[in-house]
């Protein structure tokens, strides 16, 4: 008795009694059960042990990790590149968060088993295969000898064996995927300003990736300075006002909203590049005017083109014109008329009743009757009143800064 309880106190002081027990009972924990019983491990190290990539790591694991969240539809910033980045880790947080898992950045097997990198468990049964079972054959009796007479020995008998029976395996469960988000009908008062959060964020910051500008940080639905540069940047690149704010011109830009259906459509924009403008559609100018244009900054002698076939039906000039100066009227079949304004020159040959085809030079930029070299371009439907023409001009926006 004194050499057990000994055993016991070698294989481990601080094993209870009844793990004591089962050491005496199953001959000794090894190291690796002691290992085992210690408590679940770290994360990383399971993490580890089930083979899946970690942060920093590089290589096929993280290229699939990479390719199945792309295919979930999430937006990668950086691509595909095989590198568990920040950014990568960041999408991964998101995908978390959308299908409701806790939202860590870290790939752990139900994350994992969600995007198809490893299998779903199987659960399977099988019974067990009755054992064959033989009858030992019976002895052979001989009757004690008569005069003539002996006893056959009795056959042996022996029993056939009981068929093996095997349940087949359960069919392996499928998880459905994750549904994809409802899309957003967007509208402007739902615009998210800086310090928004949310799902409206984020697809603002997945439509400024898929326009080729990068959000530090990816769509992390949180508007942040990032998220106001990405957006002064994309501005900037399409010839808006840089404002880091999400207004109806950059929103439509973005295809968060339809363009508007338009009156008139142009087939040539009307100035050269490199020019500027921004919609000024009914601002005041003095005190009984509102301006019924828009204004295209440009150098001055910068070539004015035609927008569309017409003929030339008006010309007038500064010395009788003092608001518009050297300007002109070009008017379609239809009778819809373009009016050109603070033109520095008209072009050779330039008069009422010339004919004149989309993108031929017509006259150059100037300031003629204004202060700022710039052409004034109005836009009347069907020869009525004036309509605002920045959406027409934007449609094919041919300014370059």
């Amino acid at each position: 008795m004194g050499h057990t309880h000994s055993t016991i106190a070698r294989i481990g002081g601080g094993l209870s009694a009844i793990a004591c027990a089962a050491v005496l009972v199953f001959g000794g924990a090894s190291g690796a059960s002691a290992a085992t019983n210690a408590g679940p491990a770290a994360p990383a190290q399971t993490q580890a042990r089930a083979g899946l990539p970690r942060f920093g790591q590089t290589g096929d694991a993280v290229l699939a990790l990479q390719q199945a969240l792309v295919a979930k539809g999430f937006t990668l910033v950086g691509g595909v590149d095989g590198v568990f980045s920040p950014r990568t880790r960041a999408t991964l947080r998101n995908f978390q968060a959308v299908v409701g898992y806790q939202a860590t950045g870290v790939l752990d097997r139900r994350t994992a088993r969600l995007l198809g990198l490893v299998p779903t468990p199987v659960a399977a049964t099988s019974a067990a295969v009755a054992p064959t079972t033989t009858t030992a054959p019976a002895p052979t009796t001989t009757v004690a000898p008569a005069p003539t007479t002996t006893a056959a020995p009795a056959p042996a008998t022996t029993l056939a064996p009981a068929p093996a029976t095997t349940i087949a395996p359960v069919a392996a469960a499928t998880v459905p995927p994750a549904p994809a988000p409802a899309p957003i009908i967007w509208s402007v008062e739902m615009f998210p300003v800086q310090g928004s959060r949310g799902d409206v964020v984020a697809a603002l910051q997945n439509a400024l990736i898929a326009s080729g500008i990068e959000v530090f940080g990816g769509a992390d639905g949180i508007f942040g300075n990032a998220t106001r540069g990405a957006i002064a940047k994309f501005q900037s690149a399409r010839n808006l006002p840089s404002t880091g704010v999400l207004d109806p011109g950059t929103a439509i830009e973005l295809g968060l909203l339809p363009r508007p259906v338009l009156p008139v459509t142009i087939a040539v924009f009307p100035v050269r590049p490199a020019c500027y403008f921004i919609d000024t559609w009914m601002e005041a100018r003095g005190p009984d005017r509102k301006h019924e244009g828009v204004d295209i900054i440009a150098d001055r002698g910068r070539e004015i083109l035609a927008v569309a076939d017409g003929t030339i039906t008006r010309v007038t000039t500064a010395d009788t014109a003092k608001l518009s100066g050297n300007a002109l009227r070009l008017t379609m079949a239809d009778g819809t008329y373009f009016f050109y304004a603070h033109l520095d020159t008209f072009a050779p040959g330039i008069a009422v009743g010339t004919k004149v085809v989309a993108g031929q030079v017509i006259g150059t930029v100037g300031s003629t009757g204004a202060t700022t070299p710039h052409l004034h371009f109005e836009v009347h439907p069907q020869g009525g009143a004036a309509v605002n023409p920045y959406p027409i001009v934007k449609a094919i926006d041919g300014c370059k800064k």
